[in-house]
């Protein structure tokens, strides 16, 4: 499930700017959380979220937050 808009990120990995956006894992009888996605294809780190790779879920906090409040509003 995509969670919002794309941002642009200067990524100096790959040495341009790319789009990324907040992801959700998991899925049926698995953990549930989060990941940023890269549109850079080519670069050795696409999916990983893991040095050097400068993405990480924390970019997305404010997103991720909303959306935890979201799903307890809806279950309450």
């Amino acid at each position: 499930m995509s969670r919002g808009r794309a941002r642009e990120f200067r990524c100096e990995v790959v040495a341009e700017t790319v789009r990324i956006r907040l992801k959700r894992t998991g899925g049926f009888g698995q953990s549930q959380g989060y990941f940023v996605q890269c549109d850079q294809t080519d670069c050795q780190y696409v999916e990983e979220n893991k040095p050097p790779c400068p993405l990480h879920v924390g970019m997305f906090a404010e997103e991720i937050r909303a959306a935890e409040e979201a799903r307890k509003a809806r279950t309450e």
